[in-house]
């Protein structure tokens, strides 16, 4: 996912009731995400597709 980088807001496909993630770091394949109700995961992005965000609700942008 050529658009993942630091900053950037997603969603986990797989585990809706993570919430809304902020993506911490990428390197490689690998992406730490910090999700609001699960806290920090580290994803492979080449198993998992994270859900780009495009318009983020102003109240996720401070965590």
């Amino acid at each position: 996912m050529a658009l993942l980088t630091p900053g950037v807001y997603v969603r986990h496909p797989g585990q809706p009731d993570w919430g809304i993630g902020q993506v911490q770091s990428v390197v490689g394949s690998r992406a730490t995400v910090n999700f609001e109700e699960r806290g920090k995961i580290l994803i492979n992005t080449d198993v998992i597709d994270l859900e780009l965000l495009q318009d983020t609700p102003r109240r996720h942008q401070e965590f």
